[in-house]
């Protein structure tokens, strides 16, 4: 009992020493820095004598650092002494306590000459010995905290003691070894040499999510799960969340404008039919189920799914994080009137089993696919019980495979062939439709593409769903190989017929097949051919991104909109459906009033009537003319070497005036999509285009482009003279 009362004393009274360390008067004659140790000795101590251990530490750098009170000892013992928060951290080390720093200062000031040196804690003694506190200070200043490495608030010092074993090198018949300097890794504790190769280093740790050094981990408990917030959505995550290798549960920040479209697509669903059994095949975290639950309120029925352990119990409390019940059996709804009244705003069902298993044991009216890579496994499933007129979302993140970068994968998983080319964005989207329509034509059912949108790192296709066998004839005669020239970038689907023809490459409109020796195009597909946008159901979401407050999602959707009307956005206009006449999709007649409902005069059955078929089938042979055109060409890619091409707004005014249907898209900020061949287009961009500055030309001076000069560029491009001439009616 006495040893343990011994051991309890001990901390506090080194506290009680470090507190009555004297400082010098400034009237009194400078005092050596062993005073502290006298001042140590006259204070009372217990019979135990611990005075040796409150002893300050000699001039040479001990092995550890005690800067940091609030550090355990088993933290310290694995932080290096090069590794400090602050600089007056660092020079405590030199100058022992804070009362040493004073008492150091004033002697040496006074006494330049005096024998009573100081020493670097990162330098051996032969290498630098100060005879002046204020030398000291600048050397720490400079040479050491001035090239640190920052990481977390803390300093990682360079350091010149014998840490890191240097080869020896012979000069003459001597050995002589140079000690190096390095740097010490707060993370795993690893000597690096150069401080590029330092920073490199602790990014590696960063990219791995090994950002937690071994002393934080030791000194202080296990944090609790990090709570962030989206469109007034809380949520937990685990650590490295943003890493699917590192977590159980990811969670993708960027990811935002996905969910919020899906969002809108689904707002604009529930104005059909009510309520909605809407599917979250793969919920990670449960964002985007709980925003669905708690925006739309008893609107939708939320199911939220995945295979993870973890992951479900990480779902469920956020449900509870949000107010939100779950379910996990239809019978507990005795329950959840109970935790209503507590202010719960509705129920979530979380389910944990594979999602194939999930969606061929029920029906659902809205099911997103998200997984981490492809989605051509789940297809099928999805398609077997989803109910009529109801939507399914796929989201693929393979984006190396559908961007052309691996051709192989591409040919694995989709079953097509690609090449990179400059309207790669919309090849991919077209791919991932493509698949979708099989998958959906082997269930007897049809598609429409509500839309598809191919950003930098994902591809997002929403489609309806069309019952019946006649709907999935016509979907399976939408898919076509595309005609691709590998010399001047034009394109065309090949046309349908049963004979084979003896070269298929003559539907281009370009001649480089009959110019150019050897094969100039190639087949690319299948590929989805017809359109890739719905204009009713596009400003229907609109409307419900502005009634959410959505800010962030209506500028695409609005370039959405023009572009599937083909049309520059000064002679359309993206209105809400409360302006809009009468709209029909596929059957589904939307006529909005005034108070902004949705009245929907269509069978809810599961067969659909006569006349719903026959609008159908009207709306289909009228979609060849309305279409937009496919794909698109970049302005960038085709501009003329010595003319500056015009603004890419008033070129839109050109070809539009030029009688041709022209619109920007979304696939690329740079990309004009119209229905004019590429003939047509080069020679538009052309006409317009301006001379650059030759040396003969004044400054300032800008020549016009005459009709020779414009035909001798015309000469110059891709196409050959007779092209030319026969398309200078501009």
């Amino acid at each position: 009992m006495e040893n343990m009362a011994e051991e309890e004393l001990l901390p506090q009274e080194k506290e009680e020493a470090q507190v009555r360390v004297p400082t010098p008067a400034p009237d009194s004659a400078p005092v050596p820095a062993p005073a502290a140790d006298t001042a140590l000795d006259s204070a009372p101590t217990p019979d135990s004598d611990p005075a040796p251990a409150l002893a300050p530490a000699p001039a040479p750098a001990p092995a550890l650092s005690p800067s940091l009170a609030s550090v355990p000892e088993e933290a310290e013992s694995k932080r290096h002494i090069s590794i400090q928060r602050r600089l007056a951290d660092l020079e405590k080390l030199a100058f022992g306590t804070e009362g040493d720093v004073d008492s150091a200062g004033s002697l040496n000031s006074d006494n330049p000459g005096t024998e009573n040196s100081q020493t670097c804690p990162l330098c051996p003694k032969e290498k630098f010995r100060a005879f002046s506190s204020h030398k000291l200070r600048r050397h720490l200043q400079n040479l050491h905290w001035k090239i640190s490495v920052e990481f977390e608030g803390y300093r990682m010092c360079i350091c010149h003691l014998a840490c890191r074993p240097v080869k020896p090198t012979i000069v003459g018949k001597q050995i002589s070894s140079k000690l190096g300097a390095h740097y010490h890794c707060i993370i795993c504790s690893a000597t690096i040499t150069r401080r590029t190769d330092m920073l490199g280093h602790v990014k590696r740790h960063v990219n791995k999510g090994e950002t937690k050094s071994r002393y934080i981990a030791a000194s202080t408990a296990k944090s609790s799960n990090e709570i962030l917030k989206e469109t007034d959505t809380d949520i937990q995550v685990f650590p490295n969340y943003s890493i699917p290798q590192k977590t159980d549960s990811y969670f993708n920040p960027k990811m935002k404008l996905n969910r919020q479209i899906i969002f809108c697509t689904l707002a604009a669903l529930a104005k059909e039919r009510k309520p909605l059994e809407c599917l979250d095949a793969f919920g990670a975290t449960g964002i985007m189920g709980l925003q669905w639950a708690k925006h739309l309120g008893n609107a939708v029925k939320v199911t939220i799914n995945d295979l993870n352990e973890n992951s479900v119990t990480l779902i469920q409390k956020n449900c509870h994080l949000n107010k939100l019940k779950v379910v996990v059996d239809s019978e507990e709804k005795e329950e959840g009137d109970a935790l209503e009244d507590d202010g719960t705003l509705g129920d979530i069902q979380v389910t944990r089993m594979d999602a194939n298993v999930l969606m061929h044991l029920r029906s659902f009216d809205f099911i997103h696919l998200d997984p981490f890579g492809t989605s051509v496994n789940y297809l099928d499933s999805a398609f077997r019980n989803v109910r009529n007129l109801g939507i399914v979302s796929v989201t693929s993140t393979d984006i190396s495979s559908l961007y052309a970068k691996a051709q192989h994968v591409a040919r694995r998983h989709y079953g097509c062939n690609i090449v990179r080319t400059e309207y790669y964005k919309e090849l991919a989207a077209r791919i991932v439709v493509a698949a979708v329509a099989r998958a959906a034509a082997r269930c007897n059912k049809g598609i429409e593409v509500l839309f598809a949108v191919a950003l930098e790192h994902f591809v997002l296709v929403v489609v309806r769903v069309l019952r019946g066998p006649t709907s999935a004839d016509e979907t399976a005669k939408k898919i076509q190989y595309l005609i691709h020239c590998q010399w001047c970038e034009e394109r065309i689907f090949q046309k349908d017929g049963n004979m084979v023809e003896e070269n298929p490459y003559r539907q281009l409109p370009c001649n480089c097949h009959g110019s150019m020796p050897g094969k100039t195009a190639i087949e690319l597909g299948p590929l989805w051919s017809s359109s890739l946008f719905n204009t009713g159901f596009l400003k229907r979401m609109l409307f419900e991104s502005i009634h959410h407050g959505l800010d962030d999602i209506q500028p695409l959707i609005k370039t959405l909109i023009f572009e599937s009307e083909c049309a520059p956005q000064s002679q359309c206009s993206a209105h809400a459906p409360s302006n809009a006449n009468k709209q029909e999709e596929n059957g589904v007649f939307v006529k909005p009033t005034d108070d902004t409902t949705i009245d929907i005069y269509s069978a809810q059955g599961k067969r659909k009537s006569n006349e719903m078929t026959v609008n159908v089938a009207k709306k289909q042979k009228t979609d060849a003319s309305t279409a937009h055109p496919p794909f698109y060409y970049n302005i960038h890619r085709h501009s003329i070497k010595g003319m500056n091409m015009p603004k890419l707004k008033k070129f839109l005014c050109y070809l539009s005036q030029a009688g041709f249907r022209v619109s920007r898209t979304h696939f690329d900020p740079m990309g004009i999509r119209t229905d004019a061949p590429l003939m047509q287009f080069k020679s538009i961009l052309l006409k317009y285009s301006t001379p650059t500055y030759t040396g003969g030309q004044s400054e300032g001076q800008m020549l016009p482009a005459s009709e020779d000069t414009v035909t001798d560029r015309v000469e110059m491009s891709v196409s050959d003279k007779a092209e030319a001439s026969g398309c200078r009616r501009w």
